[in-house]
């Protein structure tokens, strides 16, 4: 089996008493494009410092390229860092910026320039190449900042919200350019982001952190369609949570006491274990009890029109506390006030220890 790419072992870290990362393990794959996610707090920044040698760990190893790079100096190791305020030199010319790091390698005029022009055409930005930066749009700056970046070809490119600074149209325009520009030149990306829409669209790899430790990580799909854990149920997209007990478990079939009643669904665990149900928005059924489990009624409390489906916030009936979050399809006529049976399919029901 090949080594990982980047091989993050049992690293914490501590600022004076407070700790950031308690015990934190990760591999990377070559040609992985891997979203850190998770809330202010996290840790996921911290953990993408010390990647980049900005912060060396309070315990653990870095290996990248199978070389230890915990005590490495940024410069001296294969990786750069984009970071969301782009950095850019505005004295310079936009060539300029995209040849500094050539430039603090010693590289000779000529190449840096042709290599600037190379890395610049690589982000669809070749005609801009003697402009300054205040002459480009924010947009234009990120991808300027990409192709410095990338000038030198690193092993690892570190992204620190690259996109948070930008609107929502271009914040999504430049989702797509980064994972095609990262597909092109196949190094691997590590991206940090608090913003689950751009994990789900960027990531093959997908990472949550929370309160210093990973929560769930593997591909987004999985992230989403079977979490790990309660935490990663409702970082990871939203999702109604039902508190319940195990009751019985035989054959497969757990059937866990609900405040809407016993529900039972594929999975495993002891009778007597504490159990959170997960439903996804999309798999609640909204009117009519259609689905093979009934989930009661609940109050619709909340309507959200957001283009293409219904936000629904409904109470449970049965349990006030408990809130129902459904997506309706654009046409539903549900409206606030409204009372409806609430009702789903066992299969689309995640089972997690809680």
């Amino acid at each position: 089996m090949n080594a990982p790419l980047v091989d993050i072992r049992n690293v914490s870290h501590r600022f004076g008493q407070l700790a950031v990362l308690k015990n934190v393990s990760l591999a990377i794959e070559p040609g992985s494009y891997t979203i850190l996610l998770g809330p202010s707090g996290s840790g996921k920044t911290t953990l993408l410092s010390i990647l980049g040698g900005f912060v060396t760990p309070s315990e653990g190893k870095v290996f990248i390229r199978g070389v230890d790079c915990t005590a490495v100096p940024p410069a001296k190791r294969p990786t750069t860092t984009v970071f969301q305020d782009y950095a850019l030199f505005p004295h310079m010319s936009v060539g300029g910026n995209v040849g500094f790091g050539l430039r603090m390698q010693g590289v000779d005029g000529a190449t840096r320039a042709a290599k600037a022009r190379d890395a610049l055409s690589l982000v669809g930005l070749a005609p801009a190449f003697d402009k300054k930066p205040h002459q480009l749009s924010g947009g234009q700056r990120q991808r300027v900042a990409l192709a410095r970046a990338l000038v030198i070809e690193p092993a690892v490119l570190l992204l620190d919200e690259p996109l948070g600074a930008l609107d929502l149209k271009l914040r999504r325009q430049m989702q797509d350019e980064l994972k095609a520009i990262q597909k092109r030149v196949g190094t691997a990306f590590i991206h940090v982001t608090h913003d689950q829409e751009e994990a789900m669209a960027l990531a093959d790899h997908c990472v949550v952190m929370n309160d210093g430790h990973i929560e769930d990580e593997g591909p987004p799909e999985r992230v989403y369609a079977r979490p790990a854990t309660r935490f990663s149920a409702t970082f990871m997209g939203e999702s109604t949570i039902l508190s319940g007990t195990v009751a019985e478990a035989k054959s497969g079939i757990v059937t866990a006491s609900t405040p809407v009643g016993p529900v039972s669904l594929p999975g495993a665990s002891p009778a007597g274990a504490h159990v959170a149900l997960a439903i996804r928005p999309e798999h609640l059924i909204l009117g009519e009890a259609t689905g093979d489990v009934a989930l009661g009624t609940a109050k619709v409390g909340d309507v959200v029109f957001q283009g293409s489906f219904k936000r629904v916030l409904a109470a449970s009936t049965l349990d006030p506390e408990l809130q129902f979050i459904a997506k309706a399809p654009a046409s539903a006529t549900v409206g606030a006030g409204d009372t409806i049976a609430v009702s789903c399919n066992p299969q689309d029901i995640i089972l997690l220890a809680d």
